[in-house]
């Protein structure tokens, strides 16, 4: 088990690939709760460390417990995963309706027919996670969306069950300082209900409201693919 008042605990955690190592080791303590920012330049393995903490990747040594859970299936049925480029984009050519629609059959019994959605789902799925913001309109393109909007679809997509430990990758596809100091905002708030780990490039700015920081050294060797 973790300990008290802890979501997760990494203890020389690696990943290795195809040509050298990913990440690690890696020793990591995330409180319950709150935002965890895992900070990492381009090929530090900031990517992979977090699709290894939600239990999508298995790790190649260490140790990681997420709320009691050590294996990869059962780490992965309570985390869920938002803006990991190839994995939950979102295809341009479609409505934020259908995505709604998809999310809402897909998270219901499987003898239960749902159909297409609305605008009480859409409120359901998204003003959670949008808060203040406007909601999109059901037949609205992603492509027409807008980087925050689009960030926040992504989240509220992968968050319709409030699962215990949300991981979002990459702040930085949210490119204007006002429109992601606001996405923190909003990561915040879904972190009194929920851990929420999220990683970025840069240094996030004075004043942000996150629980914590990690620096990820960069121990991946330049060739490695996949890893960011």
């Amino acid at each position: 088990m973790t300990a008290p008042g802890l979501a997760l605990v990494a203890r020389d955690l690696t990943l290795d690939g195809p040509w050298g190592p990913v990440f690690g080791p890696i020793n990591l303590d995330i409180g319950a709760g709150g935002v965890t920012v895992v900070e990492g330049s381009s090929g530090s393995g900031r990517t992979s460390l977090l699709l290894a903490l939600s239990g999508r990747l298995k790790p190649s040594s260490g140790s990681l417990n997420v709320f009691g859970r050590t294996r990869p299936r059962d780490i992965f049925k309570i985390c869920s995963i938002a803006g990991f480029e190839g994995i939950d984009e979102l295809a341009e050519s479609v409505t934020v309706r259908d995505l709604i629609t998809e999310q809402i059959r897909w998270d219901a019994p499987w003898y239960k027919l749902m159909g297409r959605a609305g605008k009480p789902e859409l409120s359901a799925v998204c003003a959670p996670v949008f808060g203040d913001h406007p909601l999109p309109r059901l037949g609205q393109y992603v492509s027409d969306l807008g980087e925050l909007e689009a960030t926040l679809l992504r989240i509220a997509v992968a968050n319709t069950k409030k699962p215990a430990v949300l991981v979002i990758d990459d702040l930085e596809q949210v490119r204007r300082d006002s429109e992601r100091a606001y996405l923190l905002e909003r990561l915040a708030d879904l972190g009194q209900h929920q851990t929420i780990v999220c990683s970025t490039v840069n240094p996030l700015p004075d004043g942000s409201p996150a629980e914590s920081v990690t620096l990820l050294d960069d121990v991946t060797n330049p060739e490695q693919e996949g890893a960011r």
